[in-house]
């Protein structure tokens, strides 16, 4: 079993950063990827970013240049570094661990983007 813990959600104006945290504890020892995904009000969850356990990153096009994804090998931890939001990034963002037998997903924190 994985657990997740995400946290670093909030409410932010146009233009402003928040850092996600996601910690992994648990049986972490198979992991090849995390990730964030995020799910809006109404629309299906889709990929923000992706970190493979060799350190290669894969963002998504709407947020490439200003979302950048980091992790920390010793504290388990995968970031998620949002800049220049807006309020289209408005929605529940989740932590994903994948791993060789199963995915894990974390509870979801809640960013909104708003004036």
């Amino acid at each position: 079993q994985v657990q997740l813990v995400e946290s670093g959600g909030g409410l932010v104006q146009p233009g402003g950063s928040l850092r996600l945290s996601c910690a992994a504890s648990g049986s972490i020892f198979s992991v090849l990827r995390m990730g964030w995904y995020r799910q809006a009000p109404g629309k299906e969850r889709e990929l923000v970013a992706t970190l493979t356990s060799g350190g290669n990153t894969n963002v998504a096009d709407s947020v490439k240049g200003r979302f950048s994804i980091s992790g920390d090998n010793a504290k388990n931890t995968v970031y998620l570094q949002m800049n220049s939001l807006k309020p289209e990034d408005t929605a529940v963002y989740y932590c994903k661990y994948q791993g060789i037998k199963r995915d894990y997903w974390g509870q979801g924190t809640q960013v909104t983007v708003s004036s």
